[in-house]
Protein backbone atom coordinates (compact mmCIF):
# COMPACT_ATOMS: atom_id res chain seq x y z
CA UNK A 1 0.00 0.00 0.00
CA UNK A 2 1.20 3.47 -1.24
CA UNK A 3 -0.04 5.07 2.44
CA UNK A 4 1.58 8.37 1.51
CA UNK A 5 -1.06 8.67 -1.84
CA UNK A 6 -3.91 7.10 0.35
CA UNK A 7 -3.62 9.69 2.96
CA UNK A 8 -3.39 12.21 0.27
CA UNK A 9 -6.55 11.44 -0.92
CA UNK A 10 -8.23 10.92 2.37
CA UNK A 11 -6.50 13.83 3.72
CA UNK A 12 -9.02 16.49 5.40
CA UNK A 13 -12.20 14.53 4.42
CA UNK A 14 -15.40 14.62 7.46
CA UNK A 15 -15.20 11.11 7.44
CA UNK A 16 -13.20 8.16 7.06
CA UNK A 17 -16.42 5.26 6.72
CA UNK A 18 -19.68 5.10 5.77
CA UNK A 19 -22.32 6.68 8.56
CA UNK A 20 -24.46 9.12 9.32
CA UNK A 21 -26.44 10.59 12.39
CA UNK A 22 -28.95 8.53 12.66
CA UNK A 23 -27.01 5.37 12.57
CA UNK A 24 -25.85 6.89 15.75
CA UNK A 25 -29.22 7.70 16.99
CA UNK A 26 -30.35 4.58 16.33
CA UNK A 27 -27.53 2.64 18.62
CA UNK A 28 -27.80 5.09 21.16
CA UNK A 29 -31.50 4.47 21.80
CA UNK A 30 -30.89 1.01 21.83
CA UNK A 31 -28.39 0.92 24.31
CA UNK A 32 -30.09 3.48 26.93
CA UNK A 33 -26.74 5.00 27.49
CA UNK A 34 -26.88 6.97 30.40
CA UNK A 35 -26.54 11.12 31.20
CA UNK A 36 -23.07 11.56 31.83
CA UNK A 37 -21.63 8.23 30.13
CA UNK A 38 -18.60 7.55 29.38
CA UNK A 39 -18.25 6.91 25.82
CA UNK A 40 -15.27 5.94 23.58
CA UNK A 41 -15.13 5.99 19.60
CA UNK A 42 -12.51 3.67 18.73
CA UNK A 43 -11.14 3.95 15.63
CA UNK A 44 -12.46 7.39 15.00
CA UNK A 45 -10.85 8.45 11.94
CA UNK A 46 -11.63 12.12 11.27
CA UNK A 47 -14.37 12.02 14.08
CA UNK A 48 -17.37 11.79 11.56
CA UNK A 49 -19.85 10.44 14.53
CA UNK A 50 -18.30 12.33 17.51
CA UNK A 51 -20.44 15.40 17.29
CA UNK A 52 -23.73 12.79 17.46
CA UNK A 53 -22.50 10.64 20.36
CA UNK A 54 -22.57 14.02 22.36
CA UNK A 55 -26.34 13.91 22.05
CA UNK A 56 -26.03 11.74 25.51
CA UNK A 57 -26.33 14.74 28.22
CA UNK A 58 -23.49 14.93 30.13
CA UNK A 59 -21.36 12.26 28.07
CA UNK A 60 -17.61 12.38 27.90
CA UNK A 61 -16.62 10.81 24.25
CA UNK A 62 -12.88 9.51 24.32
CA UNK A 63 -12.20 9.45 20.09
CA UNK A 64 -9.11 7.71 19.80
CA UNK A 65 -6.98 6.74 16.16
CA UNK A 66 -3.76 5.34 15.10
CA UNK A 67 -2.82 7.78 12.27
CA UNK A 68 -1.54 10.90 13.57
CA UNK A 69 -3.02 13.03 10.62
CA UNK A 70 -6.88 12.11 11.79
CA UNK A 71 -5.55 12.88 15.15
CA UNK A 72 -4.66 16.45 14.16
CA UNK A 73 -7.54 16.85 12.01
CA UNK A 74 -10.15 15.98 15.27
CA UNK A 75 -8.33 17.97 17.36
CA UNK A 76 -9.06 20.97 14.93
CA UNK A 77 -12.60 19.70 14.74
CA UNK A 78 -13.52 19.37 18.20
CA UNK A 79 -11.47 22.16 19.72
CA UNK A 80 -13.01 24.14 22.61
CA UNK A 81 -15.25 21.05 23.12
CA UNK A 82 -15.07 20.27 26.69
CA UNK A 83 -16.56 16.71 26.32
CA UNK A 84 -14.00 15.95 24.01
CA UNK A 85 -11.13 13.97 24.28
CA UNK A 86 -9.00 13.16 21.10
CA UNK A 87 -6.05 10.70 21.21
CA UNK A 88 -3.56 9.04 18.84
CA UNK A 89 -4.01 5.17 20.61
CA UNK A 90 -4.03 1.98 19.54
CA UNK A 91 -7.85 0.54 19.85
CA UNK A 92 -6.58 -3.29 20.60
CA UNK A 93 -5.00 -1.38 24.01
CA UNK A 94 -8.17 0.20 25.03
CA UNK A 95 -8.44 -2.14 28.45
CA UNK A 96 -5.69 -0.26 29.75
CA UNK A 97 -6.85 3.21 28.94
CA UNK A 98 -7.52 5.29 31.89
CA UNK A 99 -10.61 6.82 30.50
CA UNK A 100 -12.45 3.26 31.06
CA UNK A 101 -14.11 0.82 31.68
CA UNK A 102 -16.78 2.47 29.17
CA UNK A 103 -20.64 2.63 29.31
CA UNK A 104 -20.45 2.65 25.47
CA UNK A 105 -17.53 2.06 22.87
CA UNK A 106 -19.08 3.27 19.61
CA UNK A 107 -16.39 1.35 16.33
CA UNK A 108 -17.92 2.41 12.48
CA UNK A 109 -16.03 0.22 10.23
CA UNK A 110 -12.74 -0.44 12.40
CA UNK A 111 -13.25 -3.37 14.44
CA UNK A 112 -12.71 -5.71 11.36
CA UNK A 113 -9.09 -4.49 11.41
CA UNK A 114 -8.69 -6.45 14.55
CA UNK A 115 -10.85 -9.36 13.36
CA UNK A 116 -14.01 -9.84 14.52
CA UNK A 117 -13.17 -12.32 17.67
CA UNK A 118 -10.50 -10.51 18.57
CA UNK A 119 -11.83 -7.39 18.50
CA UNK A 120 -15.07 -8.53 20.11
CA UNK A 121 -12.99 -9.76 22.91
CA UNK A 122 -10.74 -6.45 23.34
CA UNK A 123 -13.53 -4.57 23.76
CA UNK A 124 -15.04 -6.65 26.19
CA UNK A 125 -12.42 -6.12 28.29
CA UNK A 126 -12.80 -1.95 27.82
CA UNK A 127 -16.39 -1.94 29.10
CA UNK A 128 -18.40 -1.82 32.58
CA UNK A 129 -19.94 -5.09 32.98
CA UNK A 130 -23.46 -4.13 31.30
CA UNK A 131 -21.87 -1.81 28.68
CA UNK A 132 -22.38 -1.39 24.84
CA UNK A 133 -20.52 -1.86 21.67
CA UNK A 134 -21.64 -0.42 18.63
CA UNK A 135 -20.01 -1.47 15.89
CA UNK A 136 -20.43 -2.22 11.78
CA UNK A 137 -19.08 -5.25 10.30
CA UNK A 138 -18.60 -6.37 6.35
CA UNK A 139 -21.45 -8.20 5.85
CA UNK A 140 -23.22 -10.32 3.14
CA UNK A 141 -26.86 -9.52 2.25
CA UNK A 142 -27.45 -12.20 -0.47
CA UNK A 143 -27.33 -16.09 0.19
CA UNK A 144 -24.73 -16.35 -2.97
CA UNK A 145 -22.84 -13.13 -3.39
CA UNK A 146 -21.15 -12.62 -6.58
CA UNK A 147 -17.41 -12.94 -7.27
CA UNK A 148 -17.64 -8.97 -7.41
CA UNK A 149 -18.96 -8.38 -4.05
CA UNK A 150 -16.38 -10.81 -2.41
CA UNK A 151 -13.67 -8.65 -3.78
CA UNK A 152 -15.05 -5.71 -2.59
CA UNK A 153 -13.39 -6.57 1.31
CA UNK A 154 -10.20 -8.11 -0.41
CA UNK A 155 -10.12 -11.21 1.31
CA UNK A 156 -11.86 -10.24 4.85
CA UNK A 157 -13.58 -13.48 6.10
CA UNK A 158 -16.72 -11.63 5.77
CA UNK A 159 -19.86 -12.99 6.81
CA UNK A 160 -23.83 -13.63 6.95
CA UNK A 161 -25.84 -11.44 9.23
CA UNK A 162 -26.45 -14.83 11.49
CA UNK A 163 -22.86 -15.48 11.30
CA UNK A 164 -22.22 -11.73 13.02
CA UNK A 165 -25.13 -12.66 15.27
CA UNK A 166 -23.30 -16.46 16.37
CA UNK A 167 -19.58 -15.01 16.86
CA UNK A 168 -21.39 -11.80 19.09
CA UNK A 169 -23.34 -14.63 21.27
CA UNK A 170 -20.29 -16.83 21.37
CA UNK A 171 -18.28 -13.60 23.11
CA UNK A 172 -20.45 -12.77 25.66
CA UNK A 173 -22.56 -10.28 23.99
CA UNK A 174 -26.88 -9.96 24.03
CA UNK A 175 -27.37 -8.49 20.98
CA UNK A 176 -30.11 -5.96 21.16
CA UNK A 177 -30.14 -4.97 17.37
CA UNK A 178 -28.84 -4.89 13.93
CA UNK A 179 -29.25 -2.60 11.05
CA UNK A 180 -27.20 -2.60 7.83
CA UNK A 181 -26.13 0.79 7.10
CA UNK A 182 -28.39 2.38 4.20
CA UNK A 183 -26.84 4.28 0.81
CA UNK A 184 -26.98 7.88 2.37
CA UNK A 185 -24.22 6.22 4.75
CA UNK A 186 -22.14 5.30 1.76
CA UNK A 187 -22.85 8.18 -0.36
CA UNK A 188 -21.58 10.40 2.76
CA UNK A 189 -17.85 8.63 2.37
CA UNK A 190 -17.92 8.47 -1.12
CA UNK A 191 -19.36 11.62 -2.47
CA UNK A 192 -16.85 13.96 -0.26
CA UNK A 193 -13.97 11.29 -1.26
CA UNK A 194 -15.22 11.52 -5.21
CA UNK A 195 -14.91 14.93 -5.05
CA UNK A 196 -11.42 15.24 -3.32
CA UNK A 197 -10.22 12.47 -6.62
CA UNK A 198 -11.58 15.08 -8.83
CA UNK A 199 -10.02 18.38 -7.50
CA UNK A 200 -6.29 16.44 -7.47
CA UNK A 201 -6.63 14.62 -10.87
CA UNK A 202 -4.93 17.65 -12.38
CA UNK A 203 -1.73 17.85 -10.47
CA UNK A 204 -1.43 14.13 -9.90
CA UNK A 205 2.49 12.36 -10.09
CA UNK A 206 1.84 8.78 -11.43
CA UNK A 207 2.05 7.19 -7.95
CA UNK A 208 -1.10 9.85 -6.51
CA UNK A 209 -2.42 8.91 -9.64
CA UNK A 210 -2.62 5.28 -9.41
CA UNK A 211 -4.32 5.82 -6.01
CA UNK A 212 -6.92 8.00 -7.23
CA UNK A 213 -7.96 5.25 -9.42
CA UNK A 214 -8.15 3.18 -6.42
CA UNK A 215 -10.53 4.64 -4.80
CA UNK A 216 -12.66 6.21 -6.99
CA UNK A 217 -12.65 2.02 -8.18
CA UNK A 218 -13.43 1.40 -4.99
CA UNK A 219 -16.80 3.60 -4.97
CA UNK A 220 -17.88 2.37 -8.33
CA UNK A 221 -17.49 -1.57 -7.33
CA UNK A 222 -19.69 -0.73 -4.21
CA UNK A 223 -22.34 1.11 -6.31
CA UNK A 224 -22.38 -2.13 -8.23
CA UNK A 225 -22.86 -4.91 -5.53
CA UNK A 226 -24.77 -2.62 -2.66
CA UNK A 227 -27.37 -5.07 -2.97
CA UNK A 228 -25.14 -7.50 -1.97
CA UNK A 229 -22.98 -6.17 0.47
CA UNK A 230 -21.94 -3.74 2.90
CA UNK A 231 -21.81 -2.79 6.58
CA UNK A 232 -24.12 -4.43 9.26
CA UNK A 233 -24.49 -2.32 12.74
CA UNK A 234 -24.80 -3.90 15.73
CA UNK A 235 -25.77 -3.06 19.37
CA UNK A 236 -24.49 -5.33 21.47
CA UNK A 237 -24.83 -5.42 25.96
CA UNK A 238 -21.83 -7.06 27.56
CA UNK A 239 -22.75 -9.42 29.45
CA UNK A 240 -20.02 -9.59 32.02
Amino acid sequence: MDWESFFAVHSDLPREGPGEAGDVAWALALAGVPEGAAICDAGAGAGGDVAALLAVPGARVLAIDSHPGFVAQMRARFAGEGRVVVEEADMAALASHTAGPFDLIWCAGALYFLGLEAGLARMAGALRPGGVLAFSEPCFFADAPSAAAMGFWEGYPTRDAAGIAAAVADAGYESLGVRALGDAAWEAYYGPMEARIAALRAGADARLSAMLDICAEEAALWRRVRAETGYLLTVARWKG
